[in-house]
């Protein structure tokens, strides 16, 4: 990867010019048998349109917080980019009453109704799918997105030393938490190819970490695991042989 990237979107950036056609995010959900494949130019694509929406439709500007309310999940990853390309802080967990915007699973949109600002939802569904029937006082995330552009540009250059992630009461810089990022790549052996499973929530630094910015940090991919407590030996075991599993967190 480029050693000049200090934000998450140069590093996507970076991945996608190294090699748009390999994997970067498989997702499982064990409760449900799903199993989605996101190669680099797929999930750059994703970033780009849900980007658009939050810069276009949403309104976000460098800066704002983004409280975000989701489980581990291919399309959390895509909102943790998108924010960062568009200059948004993301509050994990963070209080929806306190932020600008909020991004909701379909099992915290109580808790989301609390801020006054923009409010997105996600069904989390396979595939991507739609809410049944649309969260009142929520953009359904399914409806809105497949419209928006597939290419992105913030209004205003991105700044690597601004606030872009607050999680666990520590917040990170773009610049910061790429640094942390390659650091915990080399502590946990992750290099160029690596292909990294995890089962870890997104509550966590050591979360997201493992399921998203390490590996994204040095030219890695992740296989990563919702509800990976219902698979049993043996199905993990043929999951790592599958997956080409080289390294689990």
């Amino acid at each position: 990867m480029n050693a000049s990237d200090r934000t998450p979107a140069d590093l996507l950036r970076s991945a996608l010019a190294a090699d748009p056609a390999r994997p970067l995010v498989t997702f499982y959900d064990d409760a449900t048998g799903e199993r989605v494949e996101l190669s680099v130019a797929t999930f750059a694509n994703w970033v780009a349109k849900t980007a658009n929406l939050l810069q276009g439709d949403l309104a976000a500007e460098p800066g704002d917080r983004l409280a975000v309310l989701l489980p581990a999940h291919w399309q959390s990853a895509v909102w943790l980019v998108a924010a960062a390309s568009a200059g948004v802080t993301v509050e994990i967990g963070g209080d929806p009453a306190d932020a600008d915007l909020v991004v909701s699973g379909p099992d915290t949109l109580e808790a989301a109704r609390a801020c006054g600002g923009e409010r997105v939802a996600l069904a989390l569904r396979p595939l991507g799918g739609r809410f049944p029937q649309p969260p009142a006082g929520f953009a359904d995330y399914a409806v809105e997105v497949p419209g928006q552009g597939d290419r992105f540009a913030p209004y205003a250059p991105v700044d690597p030393d601004a606030p872009a992630l607050l999680v666990g009461g520590t917040e990170l810089s773009g610049a910061e938490l790429v640094e942390r990022a390659r650091a915990d790549a080399a502590a946990l052996g992750f290099t160029a190819g690596s292909r990294v499973l995890t089962g870890r929530g997104y509550d966590s630094w050591e979360g997201l970490s493992a399921g998203l910015f390490a590996p994204l940090a040095v030219g890695g991919s992740v296989v990563l695991c919702r509800h990976l407590d219902r698979l049993d030996e043996d199905g993990l075991r043929r999951r790592l042989e599958s997956e080409q599993v080289t390294r689990t967190v």
